[in-house]
C-alpha cells in the first residue's frame, strides 16, 4: 500500500470518525446526560460541602459535550484507519468493507468491552477522589492487556490455520483470548466503591449508555469508513450512459 493511499484512507477515516462522533454524540445527549444529571442531584443532596461551578453544568452537557465526543471521534477514526492500513489483507481475504466492519468490532470488544466488564464506567458521586489514579491506572492496564491479548490471538489463529483450518484455529485462538482474560479478571484488584444507596437502576442506566455510545460510535465507524474505503480501494468501473453513441473503433 502506498503512501498516497494510506493518506487518502487517514483522511476518511477521520471524516468517519468525526460523522459517528456526531451519531454518539446524540446517544450520548439523550441517554447519557439524564442519568449524569440524576447522578450529580444524588450527589449534591449527599455532600456537606458545596463547591462553586467553574464550568455551568449546561455549557458541560451541550459545547462540552459535543468537543470532547467529537474531537475523540476525530482522533480514533485516524488511528483506527493507519491500523486498518496494516491489517488490510493480513486477517483474511475480506473485501475492505468487510475488513473494516471485523476490525471496528474487534476494536470494541477489546479496546472497551472487555475492560468494561473488568471496572465499569461509573457516574458522578462513585469513587474515593483519593484512588482515582489507581483507577485510572488498573483500567488502562486492563485494556493494554486486552488489545495486546487480541493481537496475540490473531496471529496465533494464522499460525494455526494452515494444520488445523480456519474455523478450528479461531476457535482455539477465541478460547485462548477468553481464558486469559479469565484469569486477569480473577487477579487483577476488584474496584467497588458504589455507596449503599445510590440508586441500582440509576447505575444500570448510565453504564448501559455508555455502553451504547461505544457501540454507536465504532459500529457507525466502521460502517462509514467501510463504504469510503471500498470505494477508494475498489472503484467500480465507468459505466456509459444510455442513448450515447459509442465512437467505432478504427
Amino acid at each position: 500500500m502506498n503512501s498516497a493511499t494510506v493518506r487518502n484512507l487517514l483522511v476518511r477515516g477521520m471524516l468517519a470518525g468525526l460523522a459517528a462522533g456526531v451519531l454518539a454524540l446524540v446517544v450520548a445527549y439523550l441517554l447519557g446526560e439524564p442519568s449524569v444529571d440524576k447522578a450529580i442531584g444524588f450527589e449534591d443532596a449527599h455532600s456537606h460541602e458545596h463547591e462553586m461551578e467553574v464550568v455551568s453544568r449546561s455549557l458541560q452537557s451541550t459545547a462540552g459535550l459535543a468537543t470532547g465526543v467529537l474531537i475523540y471521534g476525530v482522533a480514533f477514526g485516524g488511528i483506527a484507519a493507519l491500523a486498518y492500513c496494516f491489517a488490510l489483507g493480513r486477517v483474511g481475504r475480506f473485501s475492505p468493507r468487510a475488513t473494516a466492519l471485523l476490525l471496528s468490532g474487534c476494536a470494541l470488544l477489546a479496546v472497551y468491552v472487555v475492560p468494561f466488564l473488568k471496572y465499569p464506567a461509573n457516574p458522578p458521586s462513585i469513587g474515593d477522589p483519593d484512588t482515582i489514579s489507581k483507577r485510572t491506572t488498573l483500567y488502562f492496564l486492563m485494556m493494554l492487556l486486552s488489545v495486546l491479548l487480541a493481537i496475540a490471538a490473531t496471529i496465533l489463529g494464522k499460525r494455526l490455520a494452515p494444520s488445523l483450518g480456519t474455523w478450528w484455529a479461531t476457535v482455539v485462538a477465541v478460547a485462548v483470548f477468553a481464558v486469559v482474560i479469565g484469569l486477569a479478571y480473577e487477579f487483577l484488584p476488584v474496584v467497588n466503591e458504589v455507596p449503599k444507596d445510590f440508586p441500582a437502576a440509576l447505575l444500570w442506566r448510565f453504564r448501559l449508555s455508555a455502553l451504547a455510545i461505544q457501540a454507536v460510535l465504532w459500529g457507525g465507524f466502521g460502517l462509514l469508513f467501510g463504504e469510503l474505503a471500498e470505494r477508494l480501494l475498489n472503484p467500480k468501473p465507468a459505466t456509459v450512459s444510455a442513448g450515447k453513441a459509442v465512437p467505432a473503433a478504427r
